[in-house]
């Protein structure tokens, strides 16, 4: 007859396994994961933008409220674009000028001439206007609200759909340059002058860090002497 300190034993193990199988329950894969960044993947996608605007001549520019519009439009490209912004005028003997005009203007505001593609298209409908272009990337994740899971039954333990949903699509929101997610940003050119500065300090055996301002000199005077 098995002893009572052998049941009591098996009986302990039996236990242990079993509150192990309810806490962490077998993932095949077809379950989703307990981190929300893997469940809703942030992706990155290219994005054609454009501004179509009309134009007359060189000499008579652009209205106030297409100079905004366009001044606002470049200035999106130069901080999201990516690679070259087209200018397309319609065919015919006013192209040329319209061309000029716009790339002018684009180099004026701080686009390099080599970023800058012209070239003309066929009038389709009697659109005349003169179409200003770019691809940019865009950031997104799976739209949120899937509510397909009974939240209050938790007996298998596992993620619910939305879970990590929401701040997906919010980081997705407030990337600022959504190329920085698909490969990092070149390095700045170094300082060449600043280095040779240092350099002759460390050689002469003088302090190398840039002089202080006043302000901040006193400021960190009174922060080591607080308590």
């Amino acid at each position: 007859m098995p002893k009572l300190t052998h049941i009591l034993r098996y009986a302990s193990i039996a236990a242990v396994v079993l509150a192990g199988s309810c806490a962490a329950p077998m993932n095949d894969g077809s379950t989703l994961s307990g981190d929300g960044a893997a469940n809703h993947p942030i992706t990155v996608a290219p994005r054609y933008s454009s501004i179509k605007l009309p134009f007359s001549a060189p000499a008579a520019g652009l209205m106030p409220d297409d100079t905004a519009r366009f001044d606002a439009f470049v200035a999106e490209y130069l901080q999201h674009g990516n690679g070259s912004i087209s200018v397309s005028a319609p065919s015919g003997p006013e192209s040329t000028g319209a061309i000029a005009y716009f790339a002018e203007r684009l180099f004026s505001i701080g686009v390099p001439r080599d970023r800058i593609m012209v070239g003309t298209r066929d009038a389709a409908g009697g659109d005349n206007n003169v179409e200003i272009g770019y691809v940019g990337y865009v950031a997104h994740s799976d739209p949120c609200g899937d509510w397909s899971d009974n939240l209050a039954n938790t007996s298998s333990n596992l993620t619910p759909s939305n879970f990590g949903c929401s701040v997906q699509q919010n980081i997705a929101a407030q990337i600022a340059d959504p190329r920085d997610l698909v490969a990092a940003r070149p390095m700045d050119a170094g300082d060449a002058t600043r280095r040779n500065t240092v350099l002759d300090k460390y050689e002469k055996g003088t302090i190398t860090q840039a002089d202080k301002n006043k302000a901040d000199k006193v400021n960190e005077q009174s922060g080591a002497n607080s308590y």
